[in-house]
């Protein structure tokens, strides 16, 4: 049974790209632009790993991996935080990460870590 992988990113090209790569590694891929409440994201798509953008419209992807990990029905999803601006998004202080990437990403860079993050 392949993976859930549930993706917050509000640029539609680069949402396509990781829909179409995670879906070739046979992942199950759920791609939203954003979301109001992660914990209903949740409930809804049962995502074993979360991928989100830093910078996004309403709330950031720091917010969100902050609310996801400090959660005790949540906090052993992985999240994978991603951003153009590293600077920015690690200055804020800790949002509990599983991982960081850079935009952009080398895809079998990517593929790796959520592998790795993902092994039993």
């Amino acid at each position: 049974m392949s993976k859930q992988i549930l993706i917050i990113e509000d640029d539609e090209d680069i949402l396509k790209v990781l829909e179409t790569v995670l879906t070739y590694n046979e992942f199950t891929v759920v791609g939203l632009e954003q979301t109001d409440d992660i914990f209903e994201a949740i409930e809804t798509h049962k995502p074993d790993l979360i991928l989100t953008d830093y910078l996004l419209s309403g709330q950031n992807g720091g917010k969100i991996c902050q609310l996801i990990k400090s959660n005790k029905d949540t906090c052993h999803i992985p999240v994978v935080l991603i951003s153009a601006y590293p600077e920015l998004a690690t200055s804020f202080g800790k949002f509990g990460f599983d991982a960081f990437i850079t935009k952009p990403f080398n895809i079998g860079d990517l593929v790796e870590i959520i592998d790795n993050l993902l092994a039993p």
